[in-house]
């Protein structure tokens, strides 16, 4: 069983109150808790040593990733984070400052979208370090996002540049909180998601969501210098298409829009985020599927990104 099986084993009965407005299966649960013209927007997610970091990995950037992952999220919904939790598990000879610096990093990154760490729990853990870390945001109820809202013949963007993350962006990737809540501000967004598991597996849940299809345009996808020199260095067999298509961990937004909203959403991005690209990489069908169109035609997408235990 591949982690998507799992979570659908997990969540088939999960306990449920009138206030969950949406639960498992987005980027956050939203709830309504009566505050006026808000829900509240909650995310769990952990690092591991070992998966999501190496044991030489410097401790101010494996706090930044454990927090940045849960903002890159909240930024999914176009939110605002508030406060977060953390839960670290050490082993029993751990080093105090390696610690220190990985809250420091966290810290920092708190800090600068000024957010506040209230607490956690810390607990031992055999052979490596993990983090768990739960965040608690809100979001304005006109402007919530979720996966399951894009529709055929809407316009799909993505922002930055996409593949060879392990040259360094999965650890000093910057979550595009403003950019997103930008969006939102401006644009009727119908969908949107962060590409943590990589552009072929993060689009596809959107199409799950929203039950529709997508047909992407091979020379449209933003790849990164990264993954160029990484495919040029390692495996012949991978080209830079197919790294910024499955790498992972980019941690920028994809999201939809109708289609006439392109070119002026274009226009304006510029404008607002001119260091930032905005690319847009195809469009959202009626019939099923995740489609390729590349100089040699249109064929179906078969690539994956991420996927634990598979």
């Amino acid at each position: 069983m591949d982690e998507l099986g799992l979570i659908r084993l997990l969540t088939r009965d999960l306990a449920l109150t009138p206030a969950v407005k949406v639960g498992a299966g987005d980027d956050c649960a939203v709830l309504d808790v009566g505050i006026p013209d808000r829900y509240v927007l909650l995310k769990a997610d952990a690092v591991v040593e070992g998966i999501h970091f190496l044991a030489d990995t410097p401790p101010r950037k494996i706090g930044h990733k454990a927090l940045g992952r849960c903002l890159s999220d909240i930024a999914a919904m176009a939110g605002t984070p508030g406060s977060a939790l953390v839960t670290i598990g050490l082993p029993r000879r751990f080093d105090p400052q390696q610690v220190t610096a990985i809250y420091a990093g966290m810290n920092a990154l708190a800090r600068r979208y000024e957010m506040a760490v209230v607490g956690g729990e810390t607990t031992t853990n055999p052979d490596r370090i993990f983090l768990s870390v739960a965040v608690l945001g809100t979001v304005a109820r006109d402007k919530c996002v979720l996966r399951s809202g894009a529709k055929p013949g809407d316009a799909i963007f993505v922002t930055g540049q996409l593949g060879g993350s392990l040259a360094g962006k999965h650890l000093e990737f910057d979550p595009r909180l403003a950019e997103a809540r930008w969006l939102a501000d401006r644009f009727t967004v119908h969908s949107m998601i962060d590409l943590s598991d990589g552009l072929a597996t993060d689009l596809r849940h959107v199409l799950t969501a929203s039950q529709v299809g997508a047909e992407i345009r091979s020379q449209a996808i933003p790849i990164s210098a990264a993954a160029k020199r990484e495919t040029r260095a390692g495996d012949s067999t991978k080209t830079p298409l197919l790294a910024a298509l499955t790498d992972g961990e980019d941690f920028e937004l994809l999201f939809t829009l109708a289609g006439r909203q392109a070119v002026p959403l274009l226009d304006a991005w510029k404008t607002q985020f001119p260091a930032l690209p905005l690319s847009c990489i195809g469009k959202i069908t009626t019939a099923p599927g995740l489609k390729l169109r590349d100089p040699g035609g249109v064929r179906d997408l078969t690539a994956e990104g991420y996927v634990h235990f598979a």
